[in-house]
C-alpha cells in the first residue's frame, strides 16, 4: 500500500473513532405545538411553543419508533446525529480504501 494511503487511512480511523463516541442514529424533527390554556398567544395566528426536538430511527424489525429530547439534551443530541451522518460519510471512505487496498493487492499478485 502506497504511503499516501496508509496515511489516508490512519486519519480515517481516527476520525472514525472520535464520531463514534458521539454518534447517535437516527433523524431529528422539530414540533411546535399549542397548549390547553385559553388565551394563550399560542391558540392564535402567533407562535407556538416550541421547537419540540424529537429523534426518530428503524428499529431492529424495521419499525420507524423514536423519543422526545429534553431541551437540556438538545445541543448534545444534535451534535450526536451530525456525528452520526459524519461517521457514515467517512466509513464509505474506509470501505473505497479497503476495496483498494485488496484489488491492488490481487492485482500485485497475479504479476
Amino acid at each position: 500500500m502506497k504511503q499516501e494511503q496508509v496515511e489516508r487511512r490512519r486519519k480515517l480511523l481516527l476520525e472514525i473513532q472520535r464520531l463514534a463516541e458521539v454518534a447517535i442514529f437516527g433523524t431529528l424533527s422539530a414540533t411546535y405545538r399549542t397548549c390547553g390554556r385559553p388565551g394563550c398567544h399560542c391558540q392564535g395566528p402567533g407562535p407556538k411553543h416550541g421547537p419540540h426536538l424529537n429523534v426518530s430511527y428503524r428499529g431492529e424489525n424495521g419499525k420507524t419508533t423514536g423519543y422526545y429530547v429534553p431541551q437540556a439534551a438538545q445541543p448534545a443530541t444534535r451534535q450526536g446525529v451530525a456525528a452520526w451522518e459524519k461517521l457514515q460519510k467517512r466509513l464509505r471512505q474506509l470501505a473505497e480504501l479497503n476495496k483498494e487496498q485488496i484489488l491492488e493487492q490481487a492485482h500485485e499478485g497475479r504479476q
